[in-house]
């Protein structure tokens, strides 16, 4: 096949028909399931995430292919069960779109951007509503769990702030935080049982999304910059160890310490 082609999606939809192809196909591509794929599908939305946060748009336009075609194996599979296909898919996101945007594809008329996100939310009940979805009225209904556990807690706090059950800024968030912190002590001091800690460092964990989102500081990049920054550190720490031709881990945490120190000084102030 030639690398000069301009493939189209139904070039892509026809590749991945024949790669699930029993008699023809691909044996891996063949024996691979929804559940078998899905964690290449989250794999594939966190490189597109992070093509974007280093602005290498060559690779974002690969990201967003591999993407892609984790849509395309997802409606494939389900064609072959009978269950939709590749246009019902994406006549299902049209439609969504279409509904959810009123204001741009119809007559209606927003004040501001937080009225367009409580209508947003009323779209949205109202469309879980129309799938039967009557049983569960609460305003945390909804929240997905496929997400990471973190994103949820956003979710979770986000919308239990609408009917106003929320801290009116992020001092008492703060003491909040050193309340819970103080539990874990006191769970160590007490024999740190395993079931109790794993209790008392998610209330910590919890309380910690809920100070990023007062501070409006999007959690998931802070914790990002601080891995990258112990990372940097790090392995600063190793050279810093090799130019002395000494080796890290033969090191006492004191020695290592002055080394994290060192190779923090040589970083330039924010």
């Amino acid at each position: 096949m030639s690398t000069t082609t301009r493939h189209s999606l139904a070039d892509l939809l026809a590749i991945m028909a024949r790669l699930r192809d029993p008699e023809r196909g691909c044996p891996w591509d063949v024996k691979q399931d929804f559940s078998t794929i899905a964690p290449y599908t989250v794999e594939e939305a966190y490189e597109v995430a992070d093509a974007i946060d280093r602005r290498d748009w060559p690779d974002l336009r690969d990201e967003l292919g591999d993407l892609l075609l984790q849509v395309v194996f997802h409606a494939q599979m389900a064609q072959e069960q009978g269950l939709f296909d590749f246009d019902d898919v994406a006549h299902a996101i049209s439609d969504k779109m279409l509904r959810r945007h009123p204001h741009v594809f119809g007559d209606v008329t927003y004040a501001d951007l937080d009225e367009q996100k409580r209508a947003w939310d009323e779209i949205k009940a109202s469309e879980r509503a129309a799938k039967g979805d009557t049983h569960d009225s609460s305003v945390l209904a909804g929240v997905s769990r496929g997400q990471p556990e973190w994103q949820r807690a956003l979710k979770l706090q986000q919308r239990a702030a609408t009917v106003g059950f929320d801290w009116p800024d992020h001092r008492p968030v703060i003491e909040k935080l050193h309340e819970e912190l103080a539990e874990v002590d006191a769970e160590f001091a007490a024999g740190a049982d395993p079931a109790r800690l794993e209790d008392e460092i998610g209330d910590v964990l919890f309380v910690a999304v809920n100070l990023a989102r007062h501070a409006r500081v999007d959690f998931a990049r802070a914790l990002k910059h601080a891995n990258a920054k112990f990372e940097r550190r790090f392995r600063r720490m190793e050279q810093l160890a090799a130019e002395d031709e000494r080796a890290l881990q033969a090191m006492d945490l004191a020695q290592q310490e002055a080394l994290w120190r060192r190779a923090k000084a040589e970083e330039p102030k924010l």
